[in-house]
């Protein structure tokens, strides 16, 4: 609860009145009751006497807020509320609106019985609202009597046609005049060469806390500085913009984050532009144009450098790379996230954060790497506040909470349901002791020229299977190759996964395990306990120096084995309650067991939100036997003309005629 009766509303009427007179150039036009206030310095008109507050209280039928009737008392009225409002009613202009504007019917047209009360709220508002505005820019200001808080407080409500909004609230007749003063003070700080400075002692006030709010953003005390930040903006700051979205970009809030302000400063570009472009980058529906509208006072160069950066972006080429010690730490994180170990590299870049050198007083943190498509999936908000949590820039400070690692280093995260619940079926290849970057040479027949298969650089599973389809030519109805994803699969481990395999066929399934572990350990998973209509399965087989060692498939009820098994993962005690409906379980179960076998994890968040090398995989499926028919269609260049192959000979398919 808030006494808004011991306001000083005489100052406050005061200091806003001078502030006002100040901003006034000599030479523009004025009406005569702007030029009295002006030279009076004084917007308000004579005090009302309680007599007088009370004879209005009995004509409305109502008695009148506090902090309303606390204004009356030191002026009844005001001139210029805000840019839009140019004359605020006083006891004798404040009336019901009885919806006089006819919004009240035009609100409530296209509502009924399902409508939300909200909605019926909103649009009685105008029929029960105490109106206020007198004169203005088609701008009303009504007041809530149904709307009260514990003081006995009304709400406040203003609403413009050409703002296109519904109306805004003000929690009483107090907030709305600050808010209002708030707003006379962010118009005015758009300075032009035909206004006067726009100085006075609310701006000196501000300017010094937000050099406060700077500092402390560098030890750490980011929350504090956001508050003080976001309330000089509302002032029109001139660095409170840059300032403040530098931290909510950080916090994952993009939404009119421009970097007013800083990002057309030659200092500050190379480091905030990449992060604007990213966020414009992301939504294909904006029109370029907004991109200079939001680089307003760009110079040629500047804006060169924007639609490079955004090209950058767009085609995965972007790479930040800042100096120092600080751009090395950056590199190492790339190749970590490269593989896959998000978190590493994490761990990595914030190991080296007090190395990083900003490059001036307003810059806050390092930003450009969200825009680097290896490293830009490493940003969510629990990370963006341990960043900005810790000192640096040579402020000391105390030392940030970590954030939780996002990989939870197993492979039992396959069974939970993504968003979506899209990954019911998936298939992986974990391979002992090589690199990443061996696994092509492993699981692939190289081009149809006959060079060795190469990885594709780096991009989501989603977007490698959209790249991979627009360059198939020939499709076929017995090849099964896998587009694959690659990484480091723990330790000693590497990885090749496939989100979206094609429907199991176990009497044409060849396990890769074998070639895949020529000279080491191979391990092959696919399940699809949770794959939909057809007949859950679930396959693991592990090779070892290029033979098959052991191997199950659980499919329709029957678990058909092979090799010596181990106890660990003996089928049959995943699976003996299956008919019970435990198949979800069963799978999260095995693989748990898979990951204490082998020491294996997958990484979850690269697989589901990062970029990864890809490449498609010789097919997991044999030829078809004499006899067996299939089909295939090839799509040249030139007219098009699918052939199907029918039967196959004795020496399996033949090529398309």
């Amino acid at each position: 609860m808030t006494d808004s009766t011991a306001f000083d509303w005489r100052s406050f009427l005061l200091k806003w009145s001078g502030e006002w007179a100040d901003s006034l150039p000599d030479s523009a036009t004025r009406s005569a009751d702007d030029e009295a206030a002006r030279q009076a310095r004084w917007l308000g008109l004579p005090p009302a006497s309680e007599d007088r507050i009370s004879a209005a209280e009995e004509r409305l039928g109502r008695q009148l807020p506090p902090s309303y009737r606390e204004f009356l008392k030191v002026s009844d009225g005001w001139r210029n509320a805000g840019a839009f409002v140019w004359l605020l009613a006083g006891t004798e202009e404040a009336h019901w609106h009885n919806n006089e504007s006819g919004l009240a019917d035009i609100c409530s047209e296209h509502l009924d019985e399902d409508s939300r009360p909200e909605d019926w709220r909103e649009a009685d508002l105008w029929r029960r609202g105490l109106q206020l505005d007198v004169e203005s820019d088609i701008t009303h200001v009504l007041m809530d009597p149904e709307d009260v808080d514990e003081d006995g407080e009304w709400a406040v409500y203003t609403w413009a046609s050409w703002r296109a909004e519904p109306p805004e609230r003000h929690a009483s007749f107090l907030a709305f005049m600050r808010d209002m003063h708030r707003e006379f003070h962010s118009l005015a700080a758009r300075e032009t060469d035909a206004e006067p400075v726009f100085a006075n002692d609310t701006t000196r006030e501000l300017d010094t806390r937000v050099e406060e709010a700077r500092l402390a953003a560098l030890r750490g005390g980011w929350e504090q500085a956001e508050q003080t930040l976001d309330e000089a903006k509302g002032y029109g700051r001139p660095r409170a913009a840059g300032l403040r979205d530098q931290i909510r970009r950080l916090l994952g809030k993009t939404y009119m984050v421009y970097f007013e302000g800083l990002v057309t400063d030659p200092r500050y570009a190379p480091e905030l532009l990449p992060a604007l472009v990213a966020e414009h980058a992301q939504h294909s529906y904006r029109d370029d144009s907004t991109l200079k509208f939001h680089l307003r006072g760009a110079d040629d160069d500047l804006m060169s450098l924007a639609f490079t950066t955004l090209d950058q972006v767009r085609n995965g080429t972007y790479r930040y790379a800042p100096a120092g010690p600080f751009g090395e730490a950056v590199d190492r994180a790339r190749e970590l996230a490269r593989w896959g170990d998000s978190d590493e590299a994490w761990r990595t870049l914030m190991g080296a954060l007090p190395l990083w050198e900003p490059l001036g007083p307003d810059h806050l943190a390092p930003l450009a790497w969200v825009a680097d498509p290896l490293l830009g999936h490493l940003l969510t908000p629990e990370r963006g506040r341990e960043l900005l949590s810790t000192p640096r820039a040579g402020e000391a400070g105390g030392p940030p909470v970590p954030a939780p690692d996002l990989d939870p280093g197993d492979l039992a995260w396959l069974a939970e349901p993504d968003r979506g619940n899209n990954r019911t079926s998936y298939r992986f290849v974990l391979v002992e002791g090589v690199s990443p970057e061996e696994l092509p040479g492993r699981l692939a027949d190289g081009d149809e020229d006959g060079h060795d298969t190469v990885l594709n650089a780096p991009m989501t599973l989603w977007d490698a299977r959209h790249a991979s389809m627009g360059h198939q030519r020939e499709f076929s109805s017995y090849d099964d190759k896998a587009l694959v994803a690659v990484g480091r699969a723990g330790a000693r481990w590497s990885f090749a996964f496939d989100d979206h395999p094609a429907p199991f066929n176990r009497p044409r399934f060849v396990s890769p395990a074998a070639t895949a572990g020529a000279g080491t350990r191979a391990v092959v998973v696919w399940s699809g306990l949770r794959a939909g209509p057809g007949e859950p399965f679930f396959n693991l087989s592990m090779a070892q120096d290029g033979a098959e060692q052991y191997a199950f498939t659980y499919e329709g009820g029957e678990i058909r084995r092979s090799g010596e098994i181990p106890a660990a993962l003996e089928p049959s005690q995943f699976f003996r309650d299956v008919e019970d409906g435990s198949d979800a379980e069963a799978e999260r179960r095995l693989l748990e067991a898979v990951t204490r076998e082998f020491g294996a994890s997958l990484p979850r968040h690269a697989l589901t939100a990062g970029r990864l090398h890809t490449f498609t995989t010789r097919s997991w499926t044999r030829p078809p036997a004499h006899g067996e028919t299939y089909m295939t269609l090839r799509l040249d260049p030139a007219p098009v003309h699918p052939t199907i192959v029918g039967r196959s000979g004795a020496d399996g398919p033949e090529s398309g005629r």
